[in-house]
């Protein structure tokens, strides 16, 4: 199946479930979690989840996951790696929200998500960052490699609803066990 169909499959899968398409600005651009407008350069110093996904049908579902798990913290959704790139640069600026997770696609445009983690990785501040990585991929290749520069999960992207809105409890453990990590609960 090619990832056109793919796509198509996901939103008749959300609609069949009684989820409606939103409209593309609120999946890119200004993003909103819990009714709250989120700009690209953050709510002043609080944590956010950079989500590195190109697929607008599982930006709502991990956004849904999110709230369906009461996880109330800004999201910022990268759709290239170009761009996740250079959202990780902005990671040394002063000032700027800092990330708190990364929920990471390997299938990005321009740069993969194994290219990213390998940067990630370099960056001296920011190997403190959990990396879930959550993809379509089935490639043993792929689960090493994202292990071996220290992704938190390696999760395959679920084929329903109920097993997609429950990664939000997976990520809101990652993001706990950060936060207990670095002192903040």
């Amino acid at each position: 199946m090619n990832r056109k169909a793919r796509r198509s499959g996901k939103w008749d899968l959300l609609q069949s479930s009684g989820f409606a398409r939103p409209p593309v600005q609120e999946l890119h651009g200004a993003h909103f979690l819990q009714g709250r407008a989120v700009t690209e350069k953050g709510v002043g110093c609080m944590p956010k989840i950079l989500l590195a996904e190109d697929n607008p049908a599982d930006v709502y579902l991990i956004r849904a996951a999110l709230e369906e798990h009461g996880v109330d913290v800004p999201l910022q959704v990268a759709a290239e790696g170009s761009e996740v790139l250079r959202l990780i640069e902005q990671q040394d600026v002063p000032g700027e929200s800092q990330l708190s997770l990364i929920i990471l696609d390997l299938n990005l445009p321009r740069h993969d998500g194994i290219e990213i983690l390998q940067r990630l990785r370099e960056k001296a501040r920011v190997p403190r960052i959990p990396v879930v990585v959550l993809t379509s991929s089935d490639s043993p290749r792929d689960r090493i490699a994202a292990s071996e520069l220290g992704a938190a999960a390696f999760l395959r992207k679920p084929s329903n609803l109920e097993q997609f809105l429950s990664l939000g409890a997976v990520f809101k453990e990652v993001l706990q066990q950060a936060r207990t990590a670095s002192g903040g609960i």
